[in-house]
């Protein structure tokens, strides 16, 4: 079973904010796969399908942000998934908006969500699609950052930056990662 995994905070205060694009694009991906997201396992809203022949879960962990791991790690010690079939999608503050960064490992870079992962995981090796938030303007606090919605004039990147990471979610269903990492980073 492929798994894909978006971070972001439950509620509807969140919902738009910067640091759910991760919660943004799993439902954009149920929304194109029909995927229904109303289970709920394991401190996590999840979805299952089948995509082209390959069984797909989406999970939106409800743990907020800083607690990821525990949700991510008790999934997949139910279902005993393989942490290669896995993808993390999150929010990047040193990715500019609109752009995407794939990779298969590295620290967490002062991203809670990816803390509590590595700490529940036992590993920085996961493959992870990082969405570009940019970082703020000096003297706006990043906690307050994050949890901003994005400008209007970013809107039109923002919906173009889901959609090229559902695209590269969909294309590694078929292909290795590191070909995935080839074709959709920039």
């Amino acid at each position: 079973m492929k798994w894909i995994v978006g971070l972001g905070n439950p509620g509807a205060s969140y919902a738009k904010t910067r640091h759910n694009v991760g919660f943004m694009v799993i439902d954009e991906l149920a929304r194109r796969w029909g995927i229904a997201m109303n289970g709920s396992k394991y401190k996590a809203l999840v979805g299952e399908g089948n995509i082209a022949g390959t069984k797909v879960a989406l999970i939106k962990p409800i743990t907020y942000m800083n607690l990821s791991g525990e949700a991510v790690r008790a999934y997949m010690d139910f279902y005993k998934l393989n942490i290669e079939d896995g993808i993390i999608v999150y929010d990047d503050l040193d990715t500019e908006v609109g752009k995407l960064r794939l990779r298969y490992q590295g620290s967490a870079g002062g991203h809670n969500g990816i803390k509590s992962l590595i700490a529940h995981l036992n590993t920085q090796k996961f493959n992870r699609v990082r969405m570009g938030i940019s970082r703020p303007e000096p003297g706006i606090v990043i906690a307050d950052y994050v949890l901003s919605k994005f400008a209007k004039a970013e809107q039109g990147r923002l919906e173009e930056m889901i959609g090229n990471a559902c695209d590269a979610i969909e294309y590694s269903l078929k292909h290795p990662f590191e070909d995935t990492m080839g074709k959709y980073n920039g």
